[in-house]
């Protein structure tokens, strides 16, 4: 990485010269540059809404670059050690179904764990690619799904030697690694990509104590959310790309479904973040992990409460974790993950990221200090004390391995009927059902609906699970193909 030029910020830049003109805008957006709609102004500042404008010449293209954005992209690429970094500003949910559409054809195989984000089923659902499903072990104490297993991987090649890509989670929303670097050999050794979901794994390339990032590995391509623990705004993503990967074509697939009129902010703020992490990424992440190992330690001592962190590492199904990720099992308190959560907002103040039925995350970046940590932990002390009670009758699975019977695009798309949930045992679900976040699907089109998830269901809603995904708003009935 050339630290010289990662000094620039080109797309930042060519804004501020912009500012200096004092150009009249004839041009959209139509609030000019906020004198259009002063509550916008009010809300966001003079300074925002003076720079939300419109590509022009200056400013380059997003869906061609050829000038500032261009340059600012290959800044990033160096940055990340890829061969070519794409912004994205639809969010890592763009950049991961761009990734699959570049890969895969219809009809085409894509090996996949199941615990995946939403976002690479509905790119299966887009694209009509068949997915060859790895179900990952579950750590039996706390009940989230692990990685895939290098044994799993090379089974499902063996039984299906025409895939065409391996798509790994790198990590899981949990923080937990799979064994990236032998996937890719092994994926690489049979002609097959290697794509990565690194929604959750920005920071990887920053510091060297912490697991190995997907470009480092080798794998073709990788999906990055730069707003989550990269500190962009929220929204911004990188497509990165390895040595081999057709740009070109990537760039066609993207401009498919990426609008046409890319936000300058969230352009800058990528630009902007990758200059501060390649500048100062390597201290601010070994901040993040004392940071994050002294609130485990912490809320370990209050007891009832599990942080976990490497000691789940197995070899196998787990080759690594991303201490910065303050995962903690709630269960053992009486209380589901979802209830802590919202305990926390509503009589603590605090927002932490997600609850499910098992497990609280609260996310630990470059912009925490010591005493907001403190804060979780007296909430969390407080919140054993006033509200824990007996674990009868707490369901302990996150993760239900489902039973697959057709394709998520033919399913999605296929004859159905809008059923009661009690009524659905037995049928094939046509549609998504989730607790968002972590956004990892219960059902997926094409899957069986089962009696134990049907309990989950009505679990998780009870819990207060933010449930969606599903046609009916309150989760009442689901649709099933006819």
């Amino acid at each position: 990485m050339d630290l010289e030029m990662q000094k620039r910020a080109p797309v930042y830049e060519a804004l501020e010269r912009l500012r200096r003109q004092r150009v009249v805008p004839f041009d959209v957006p139509g609030h000019k540059r906020g004198r259009g709609n002063p509550e916008l102004v009010r809300l966001l500042g003079e300074q925002c809404v003076g720079i939300d404008v419109n590509s022009m010449k200056p400013l380059d293209n997003l869906c061609h670059p050829v000038s500032v954005i261009l340059e600012a992209e290959n800044l990033a690429a160096d940055a990340f050690g890829a061969a070519h970094a794409f912004f994205m500003v639809g969010g890592t949910t763009s950049a991961v179904q761009s990734m699959i559409l570049s890969a895969c054809k219809a009809g085409q195989k894509l090996i996949v764990p199941r615990n995946v984000h939403k976002s690479v089923i509905n790119a299966l659902v887009l694209c009509g690619a068949i997915p060859v499903y790895v179900n990952p072990d579950v750590e039996p104490r706390i009940g989230i799904s692990l990685g895939m297993e290098l044994s799993q991987v090379e089974q499902a090649i063996k039984e299906n030697p025409d895939a065409v890509a391996v798509l790994v989670n790198n990590p899981t929303y949990y923080g937990i690694c799979s064994d990236i670097r032998n996937i890719v050999r092994l994926a690489h050794e049979h002609g097959m990509m290697v794509l990565a979901d690194e929604a959750h794994g920005t920071h990887f390339y920053f510091n060297d104590d912490l697991p190995v990032s997907a470009m480092a590995a080798g794998a073709d391509m990788a999906a990055v959310s730069m707003h989550k623990s990269g500190g962009s705004l929220t929204q911004s993503s990188l497509l990165l790309l390895n040595r081999g990967v057709n740009e070109g074509y990537v760039r066609q697939i993207i401009n498919l479904t990426q609008t046409t009129s890319a936000s300058y902010l969230l352009i800058s703020s990528l630009d902007i973040s990758r200059r501060n992490l390649a500048l100062r990424g390597s201290e601010s992440f070994a901040k993040v992990m004392r940071i994050a190992e002294y609130a485990r330690d912490e809320i370990n001592a209050i007891g009832g409460y599990y942080a976990y962190s490497t000691e789940l590492c197995n070899g196998t199904s787990c080759v690594g974790y991303d201490v910065t990720k303050l995962s903690v099992y709630t269960r053992d308190i009486g209380l589901a993950g979802i209830e802590v959560y919202d305990l926390l907002r509503d009589e603590y103040d605090i927002q932490i990221e997600f609850g499910d039925i098992g497990n609280i995350l609260a996310y630990i970046s470059i912009g925490d200090r010591i005493q907001d940590i403190e804060r979780l932990v007296g909430a969390l002390a407080d919140i054993k004390r006033l509200y824990s009670c007996d674990t009868t009758g707490m369901l302990s699975q996150e993760y239900i391995p489902p039973k697959v019977v057709a394709t998520p695009q033919e399913a999605f798309y296929a004859d159905k009927e809008m059923l009661p949930l009690e009524q659905t045992g037995g049928r094939i679900c046509s549609e998504f059902v989730m607790c968002y976040p972590p956004g990892i699907p219960i059902l997926a089109p094409g899957e069986i609906i089962t009696e134990d998830i049907i309990n989950y269901i009505r679990y998780a809603k009870e819990k207060g699970c933010s449930m969606q995904g599903t046609e009916d708003p309150a989760i009442e009935h689901l649709n099933v193909l006819r």
